[in-house]
């Protein structure tokens, strides 16, 4: 891979610094420029975590409009995310963002639709899929090992609210869009479409907001999800755990459950962080020897967002760039994700089933 150069748009973002991080330890790029409208964030960003930073501006145009530029790293708020990123898609740019990319579906699918138009790739941070488990999962799925699907069963809870400052703009409704579902459970909803390569096509949900905070998007939600195949599934999330501290970069802050299953068998895994191994057992003739088995896993260092999947991530982004394949996870695959959560919304409000 040819050495490239990349800029960061934004440093307010919970994860802009950890984006400057992957984008520091990833060999291949060589230089870094960033954007803030905060002169003052710029120069505290280049005092504490300077490396391979060749300049900063307050001034998009400037650092769109240089073109030795290969691609945008964008990590802004929810409201203010999509007209920058087709900006910088028609500056020519590649553009991977944090999910959820727009308030809504409609706003993301305006993004990838402008990816598409000045034939530009588009990104987005669902980082799980580069994760050796969920790449296992998904490949023992594809195998037939598990059978036909059956059903889906998720559960991930972390942290409460207070311990997240409910001030920030990720618990108003006007600038997030959304709450757990649309920040979090995002995650989750794209990790199960990866695995299973099935479709959503309705949801009935109920949502609420019990954490006693003073905020005004939801912070729990229990979903039904009914896909293409017939299967039915199970999502459940919420911001829940009173003793596992707090924080956005939180390596314990978390209770996830997992569970594909299939005519032939299921696959499961759980963690309170990034999952390290998955139990399978399947009927297919092929497992006859050993139908039960357990896969662990370790993962190598590194100071990257994700660790070494996140260097991996964004690797095969700018390979993308460059020509060789498509992104791990597409402006495609978000706007289905975003397609989902707004439909889990409506079904709340309505109390109906809604089909996607």
């Amino acid at each position: 891979m040819q050495e490239v150069h990349a800029a960061l748009l934004g440093l307010s973002h919970p994860h802009s610094l950890a984006h400057l991080r992957t984008l520091q330890a990833v060999s291949e790029v060589a230089s870094i420029t960033l954007w803030d409208k905060d002169e003052a964030l710029l120069q505290e960003t280049v005092r504490n975590q300077g490396e391979k930073i060749s300049g900063t501006t307050t001034d998009l145009a400037s650092v769109l409009g240089q073109q030795q530029i290969l691609f945008v790293v964008a990590a802004l708020r929810n409201d203010l995310g999509p007209p920058i990123f087709i900006r910088a898609l028609e500056a020519g740019k590649h553009v991977i963002t944090d999910k959820p990319i727009g308030k809504t579906a409609v706003e993301s699918a305006e993004v990838a639709a402008a990816a598409r138009r000045e034939q530009r790739k588009l990104g987005v941070f669902y980082q799980n899929r580069s994760l050796p488990p969920i790449q296992d999962a998904r490949r023992i799925v594809e195998q037939g090992l598990i059978g036909e699907l059956v059903s889906v069963e998720m559960r991930m809870v972390t942290t409460q609210v207070q311990v997240r400052n409910p001030r920030h703009w990720l618990f108003n409704q006007d600038k997030a869009g959304g709450g757990i579902l649309s920040w979090l459970g995002c995650h989750y909803i794209d990790q199960i479409l990866n695995i299973t390569q099935d479709e959503i096509v309705s949801v009935a949900a109920q949502i609420a907001t019990r954490s006693g905070e003073d905020i005004d998007v939801e912070d729990v939600a229990a979903l039904s999800l009914g896909f293409a195949s017939g299967a039915v599934g199970t999502f459940h999330a919420g911001y829940m755990l009173s003793m596992s501290g707090g924080g956005y970069h939180n390596a314990v802050g978390y209770d996830t459950y997992v569970s594909v299953n299939g005519r032939l068998g299921r696959i499961t895994y759980s963690s309170n962080g990034t999952p390290t191994s998955i139990d399978v057992e399947s009927s297919h003739p092929s497992w006859a020897s050993a139908p039960r088995r357990t896969f662990d896993y370790t993962f190598g260092s590194s100071p990257a967002y994700g660790g070494a999947s996140g260097e991996a991530f964004l690797r095969a982004f700018i390979d993308a760039c460059q020509g060789k394949g498509e992104p791990l996870a597409t402006g495609e695959d978000a706007v289905r994700v975003a397609k989902i959560v707004d439909a889990a919304y409506e079904s709340s409000r309505s109390g109906q089933r809604i089909d996607i």
